[in-house]
């Protein structure tokens, strides 16, 4: 559909690179004016000149509210509105082989990222939009918030607060018609990977990330990988009229790896038959 989101202003906060620059496209392609809110200088301002009038690009760390309540002033001021909040800003955590070596270090970082940020962000976008007729937030979490597994334990922490924080705010933001949904990305490849590896040689991180791919597409029913523009068509969905009647809702976009472990692939099975009869 075409300019789905004429005439909406949207921030996506982590929107220079990977999923969120996927959404900021997506957005501005359907008409939205967008605002790119990132701490990568560079990358926020080549996407904004990439995607020319109606994007902008604005500093922020989500990790101090602060800095996201000035986010959402500096949209008011640069577009007079905002119907549509993004919440997709997020880091991962260092990965360690166990749980029992893990020094938390990186605990408050992460968590203040993940989500105090999507906290902060939901809180402050809402504050305008309970007085000027509602819009639609929408966070993102992780399959990793979903399912349990090892590693990374900081961060699938995070993400299933996330999930846990935006049902409750739906519920009580709905009565200012605001809607408040969440999406929960898997098996994407984005950087967020690479930056648990941080810390191993170019060759075992290559080693690392191979490794996780191929569990990945173990754990996937559908036959391919998906792709940042997948979850930015959810994120469209969950910012336009299509959605109106949806709220609290989790949508995982994850090639079906939540719903169950796939049976066998139809390539592996015949292979399997024709080697039985050889």
């Amino acid at each position: 559909m075409a300019n789905e989101l004429s005439g909406k202003v949207a921030i996506i906060t982590g929107g220079s690179s990977g999923i969120g620059r996927a959404i900021v496209e997506r957005y501005h392609a359907e008409g939205a004016r967008v605002v790119i809110a990132d701490t990568n200088r560079e990358r926020g301002a080549e996407l904004a000149d990439h995607c020319g009038t109606g994007a902008i690009f604005q500093y922020a760390d989500v990790g101090d509210p602060e800095q996201v309540a000035g986010l959402v002033s500096f949209a008011l001021d640069a577009f007079g509105d905002l119907n549509i909040m993004v919440n997709n800003a997020a880091i991962s955590g260092t990965l360690y082989k166990s749980i029992l070596l893990d020094d938390l270090t990186d605990f408050s970082r992460v968590m203040s990222v993940n989500v105090l940020g999507v906290m902060a962000g939901t809180q402050f976008a809402a504050r305008y939009m309970a007085e000027n007729g509602g819009g639609s937030i929408v966070n993102m979490s992780s399959i990793g918030g979903i399912q349990a597994g090892g590693g990374v334990m900081t961060y699938r922490a995070s993400k299933a607060a996330v999930i846990q924080y935006t049902k409750s705010a739906a519920i009580e933001l709905a009565q200012y018609d605001i809607r408040v949904n969440c999406i929960a990305p898997g098996n994407i490849p984005t950087t967020l990977l690479a930056s648990s590896a941080a810390g191993m040689s170019p060759e075992r991180a290559e080693r690392f990330a191979k490794v996780v791919r191929e569990n990945m597409r173990a754990d996937r029913p559908l036959d391919r990988e998906g792709t940042p523009e997948d979850v930015a068509e959810a994120a469209l969905y969950f910012g336009s009229e299509r959605s109106r009647y949806l709220t609290g809702t989790v949508l995982p976009i994850d090639g079906g790896t939540v719903a169950g472990k796939p049976i066998k692939r139809r390539a592996e099975t015949n292979a399997q038959a024709v080697s039985s009869r050889g």
